[in-house]
């Protein structure tokens, strides 16, 4: 029989990755924490290295930093048929500096966006392996941008906390470990205080809404042989719901500067990762995933120039008694395309790293 916990090194190997699916997500939200077993308790870091660059006469130079995200994870017991989850993760983000000295036209340009994400989610046990679950999402959110190239434009918001939802569903046969869990998550809209500045000066001090999109996401497991088990996920987020206009920079003139969004989507994501896990011994496990995004082929943004991609990494799990402790590394080839300036973005990478530690008690 597959032990609980096994798919723990895919976790590890999938969220390192999350922060170059669709959008701007740094987190797989996966629920895969809710169906442990008794009281446990998770940590886990991620750190990605992506490099990205682009030639519009000249080369950009690699304009994404370097990061590091976190997420905890408590699951408990409340009753023989009902159990609870808490989950703090980093939900949203984005990095964006580029080098000064290259000659490109958007040198210097950089933006970030930061955001912490606090879920609760109770699941109540039906017969049959059937389960249904539902959850509160708090998002507190921030970002700031500099554009030297538009009039040396710079934005900088508050930090707004916005709220939302999700609720799902689930099956599992524990003798093969087996489970198909299915999760919505409601959109989460942001209303943002901004203080916008043009050529130096401040030109306006107002709101505007950014709203996080809402997802459908399915996760499935089931041992295939002993101590063999096939994984994966599903996800389907509407990113045409989100981007980022504050009220001067998109105003027309003469109230404004007349330009589009500063991040925006014409297409949906479609992202699925599928795997396979190995137990090698009581105290050892390894997994092996593949992932992809379709580009959608919209024209891309300076401050996000990527489009789809495909993936691979590896992963490997440590059991003692209550102790778990899982690492994963993952490889992406970032899909390209064209920005409105023409600059051409291809042949870039990510490569991120992964590591969680459990306990039970």
């Amino acid at each position: 029989m597959i032990r609980s916990g096994f798919v723990a090194a895919a976790l590890a190997v999938l969220g390192v990755g999350a922060a170059s699916a669709g959008g701007v997500e740094r987190s797989a939200q996966s629920m895969a924490l809710l169906f442990e077993q008794g009281n446990y308790v998770e940590f886990g870091l991620s750190h990605g290295r992506p490099r990205v660059s682009g030639t519009l006469g000249v080369t950009s130079g690699n304009m994404t930093r370097s990061f590091t995200t976190f997420n905890l994870g408590v699951r408990g017991d409340l009753s023989d048929n009902l159990s609870y989850a808490l989950i703090v993760d980093e939900p949203i983000g984005a990095s964006v500096q580029y080098p000064t000295e290259t000659g490109y036209f958007a040198a210097g340009a950089n933006a970030r966006i930061e955001s912490t994400g606090f879920t609760g989610v109770l699941r109540y046990k039906i017969d049959g392996g059937f389960s249904a679950y539902a959850g509160l999402r708090a998002v507190r959110t921030r970002g700031e941008v500099t554009l030297p190239f538009v009039s040396n434009y710079s934005m900088a918001t508050n930090t707004d906390t916005a709220y939302g939802y999700l609720v799902g569903v689930a099956w599992e046969r524990p003798e093969i470990a087996a489970r198909v869990a299915l999760t919505y998550n409601s959109r989460i809209r942001h209303t943002f205080d901004a203080t916008e500045s043009f050529a130096g000066a401040n030109v306006a001090v107002d709101q505007f809404n950014t709203t996080i999109p809402e997802s459908l996401q399915l996760e499935f497991q089931t041992g295939v042989a002993e101590g063999t088990l096939v994984f994966g996920s599903l996800r389907y987020a509407r990113w045409r719901q989100f981007d980022i206009s504050p009220t001067f920079y998109t105003s027309p003139p003469p109230g404004g500067l007349g330009q589009n969004p500063l991040v925006s989507y014409d297409s949906n994501s479609l992202t699925w990762n599928i795997g396979v896990g190995r137990q090698f011994n009581e105290n050892w496990s390894g997994a092996v995933t593949l992932g992809y995004e379709r580009k959608s082929r919209d024209p891309l943004s300076n401050l996000g120039p990527t489009d789809g991609f495909a993936s691979v990494g590896l992963g490997v799990t440590y059991r003692d008694g209550p102790i778990m402790v899982a690492g994963g590394v993952q490889y992406r080839k970032l899909g390209g395309g064209t920005t409105p300036q023409n600059a051409q973005f291809d042949g870039n990478s990510a490569l991120g790293l992964g590591l969680r530690v459990g306990y039970r008690f």
